[in-house]
This record gives C-alpha cells, structure tokens and sequence, in this order.
C-alpha cells in the first residue's frame, strides 16, 4: 500500500488497487501484483471555490451518491442515476471507485457516462513526478483501453462549473432489468444555451457532439451518423439496436431540454 506519492512505484507486472471489486472478482493473467491506492487519503470530493468538482479517483460509488446537492446544480441528479446503473449491490458501491470503473473502460461503465458527460477532465499523475490532463471523452479509447501508460495513475476527475449548473435529459435501457446498459444517452444544456449530447454504452468508446444552440432532429440524427461508427456488439445488445435506440433516445432528450421544463428523466 502506498501513503504517498513517492512510493507511487510499479513494476512491469503491477497495476494501481482501488476498491479492487474487479481484480478480484476473476483471474487477472499477466498481472504479479497490485499496489493500493487508498493508502494515500486522497479526499474524496472537493467543492471548488468556481462551483466545480474534483472528484479523487478512489472515491467510491456510495460516496458519490451521498454528496449533497448543491443549490443551482442542475446535473446533480446524474449522480445517483449513474451510480444505480452499475450492476451490483450497495455493498459493491461501497468499494468500487470512480477512477476504477473508468479506468476499466468498459462500454457500459457508468462513471464514464457521468464524468465524459459533465465534460470531465482526468489528472493523471505520471511516473516523472509531473501530471497531465486528458478529458475523459478522450481518455478511453475503446474497449478496455485508455490513454493511460504503465506507471500512469488517474488522480482525480475534475468536473467543471458550467456543465454541472447545466440542465440534463437522461435515456438508459438495457437488455434484462438489471442487466449492463445497453445504451446511455446524456444530453444537457448549459446556460449559455450550449446543447452537448454524450452517447456511451452503445459504442465502444464515449462519443460528445456539441451544439451552440438546440439542434433541429434532422441536424442531430445526421450528426450522430456522421461521427458514430463503432456501435457495439455483444451479447447485452446488436449494433443495429444499438444505433436505432440511441438516436431515439438522442430524440427525446433534445424535445425534453428545447422545452419549458427539461428536467431528469
């Protein structure tokens, strides 16, 4: 276990430990060892003095859902939405953490959904003793990748002011009632008039469009074909459903946010 960041030291057949709800749910071949991040007492949310959130990389589930909310934070209601999507039981969210499930960068994983939504940006503590930021959107690649090198730990996820005070329309559907989401559609609209759609789940990587204004249907549709190729398949949904739902769901939410009342759905 490391308690600080100098001890932060990997071998070739090491990876960071957060809750370890994965790693030790199967064999992990190739890996020798782990070293414990929990050790290093990382704050779990900070409030910013601009309104944003840094949320540590080892914060867990239940600790993210049991922040309270903070008035003119529109997208606070995200949080508890995306924590009940993972599948597991509070006893899992108790040790699961935000930078786990990211780091995993599996399709459905639901602390990617929030944090690319909310324009999430991932501090990255580097071997040399320097850091970088990467947007979450950019920071899983695909399935089961990500920018991260060996020696890379994810710090924190440092989520804006303006996207959190933003108004939010929300669509998840999976496949079995308690099944991975097959499709995750986050839109919001900032109070700039900024409309950001985010599509996960369906694809195999995180995909943002962005808008100065609300699209018309026909806009956002095409939009969505032009940049999205890679819909996903396995057995929680067939790319075709996949894409079908997705631009349904992208529908809604752009009708729910052009209305008078948005709001979660």
């Amino acid at each position: 276990m490391a308690s600080s960041r100098a001890e932060l030291r990997f071998a070739d057949d090491e990876v960071p430990l957060g809750g370890g709800t994965w790693l030790f749910s199967e064999e992990q071949p190739g890996i020798g060892g782990m070293v414990d991040l929990t050790g290093l007492g990382w704050e779990p949310l900070v409030e910013q003095a601009d309104g944003g959130l840094t949320i540590a990389a080892t914060c867990t589930l239940a600790e993210l859902r049991a922040h309270p909310e903070r008035a003119g934070r529109g997208a606070h209601p995200l949080f508890a939405l995306a924590v009940d999507a993972l599948l597991g039981s509070w006893k899992i969210h108790r040790f699961a953490t935000v930078g786990g499930n990211i780091c995993l960068a599996l399709p459905a994983g639901p602390m990617t959904t929030l944090t690319a939504a909310l324009d999430g940006v991932g501090l990255i503590w580097t071997p040399d003793g320097t850091e970088r930021r990467v947007p979450i959107v950019e920071l899983v690649t695909g399935v089961r990748q990500t920018v991260l090198r060996h020696g890379e730990v994810l710090r924190a996820i440092e989520l804006p002011a303006l996207p959190l005070a933003a108004r939010v329309a929300v669509r998840r559907i999976s496949l079995a009632e308690l099944g991975r989401s097959g499709a995750f559609v986050i839109a919001r609209r900032d109070v700039d008039g900024t409309f950001v759609l985010t599509i996960t789940a369906a694809t195999s990587r995180p995909h943002q469009l962005r808008f100065a204004s609300i699209p018309s249907a026909t806009a956002l549709a095409n939009a969505i074909d032009e940049t999205v190729a890679d819909w996903y398949d396995d057995p929680h949904g067939a790319p075709d459903w996949r894409r079908a739902t997705s631009l349904l769901f992208a529908e809604e939410c752009r009708v729910e946010l052009d209305s008078a009342d948005g709001g979660v759905a």
